[in-house]
Formats: structure tokens, sequence, C-alpha cells
């Protein structure tokens, strides 16, 4: 049986530490490398060639969302499974959409891990039970499929709302937009009272919902 070469990537030590020891109790399954960042994840799949990429939406520099559409560009034979605190279906949605393969929430089990990871490998989709959504929307097309229109935002507001979507920090968001952290932080506020959200998931789902961001931009 072939090894599945895989690439763990997520901003904490002691999550990608805690996935390694899980993955190599896996037979036929290895970890051939561990990112901390979005920069540093597109590094080492250009370097290491991995069959498979278990990758976090919250990752710096990009975010984990640009990781995804990059690496379904670049290499769009490596396999992508999403593995992330975030279980609404718009975050599985665009995932999938922008070129993912599984979706898989951080409380999954081990079993489960691994029947992700071998069904994945093998060509297949993989979703969740624990999420909503049941079957895996076509890895094609416009992400958004509601409503298009949104309250009147200033350009950066819609700048740092996209950039929130994608999954980039703060200090990310600041040093991108030449701003400092502080002001991100009131562009943040700003847009959860006009937009009536008040936590970041919820402005993550309606930037989704509603186009602010798109995978073909």
């Amino acid at each position: 049986m072939k090894t599945i070469r895989v690439l763990v990537a997520d901003d904490h030590s002691l999550v990608r530490a805690g996935i390694r020891l899980l993955i190599e109790s896996m037979e036929g399954v290895r970890v051939v490398g561990e990112a901390g960042s979005g920069e540093e994840t597109l590094r080492l799949i250009r370097k290491l060639k991995p069959n498979l990429l278990l990758l976090d939406i919250k990752m710096p520099d990009p975010g984990g969302f640009e990781v995804l559409k990059q690496t379904a560009r670049e290499f769009p034979e490596i396999r992508v499974i999403i593995l992330t605190v975030h279980r609404t279906e718009e975050y599985a949605t665009y995932a999938f959409r922008a070129g993912a393969h599984g979706y898989l929430p951080k409380t999954a089990a081990t079993d489960e891990l691994e029947l992700a990871i071998r069904t994945v490998a093998a060509g297949g989709t993989y979703v969740s039970p624990e999420l909503s959504i049941k079957t895996p929307p076509d890895r094609s097309g416009d992400v958004a499929g509601g409503l298009r229109r949104t309250p009147d935002l200033t350009p950066r507001q819609r700048q740092v709302l996209r950039m929130i979507a994608e999954g980039y920090s703060t200090k990310d968001i600041a040093l991108s937009l030449n701003i400092s952290a502080k002001t991100v932080e009131s562009h943040r506020s700003q847009l959860m009272d006009r937009l009536n959200i008040h936590d970041v998931a919820g402005l993550v789902r309606y930037a989704i919902r509603t186009g602010v961001v798109s995978i073909d931009e």
C-alpha cells in the first residue's frame, strides 16, 4: 500500500504535535512536514509535494482560504482536508468550492480523522456528520449563491471584512493595509454595529453568504 504523505498546517504548535501523534498511529500514513503560517505552508507544499494537506482555516500570512485557493490552482493533485473549529454550513460550502476535498471539525475523534484521510486520499470527499451540510457542493463556481446586496460599506470596511472572512489576523490585516492594529479593531467594531453582527464568526458567515469573498477573485 502506498504511503499517504501528509502536510499539517496549523498556527498552533501544540495542535500540530497532537495531530502528528494521531497520524503516527495510522498504518500507511506519515507526516512529512508541519507549517505554522500560510506562507510556510505554500513553501513546504512546493518543496515536499505531499499527497494530502490538513489545513486550518485560521492561518496567518496568508489566511487558510487563500492557501486553499492557491493550492487548488497550482497543485490540483494534492488532496486537501480542512480541519477547523468552525462547524457552519457557510464555512464548509466556501471551503469545498474553493478547492477542499474534506471538511472536519477539530472535535472529531481519531477514528473519524483516519476515515477522512483515507477517504480523501483515495479520491473521495468527506464531510463530518457533525455538520449540517450533508453533500459537498460542486468544487467550482460561485460560492455565495444567496443575497448579494450589502449595506453601504466604505471600501476600507469591505477590505477589512473580506480579510477577516479569509482568516487573516488583526496584525496581518494591519500590515497588509498599512494601518494600525487599533484601526483594524475600530473597523471591525464599526462593521459589527452596521451589520448588527456581534462576533467574528458571524462576520465571516455574512461575508461568504453575500459574496464579499469569492473563489473567483
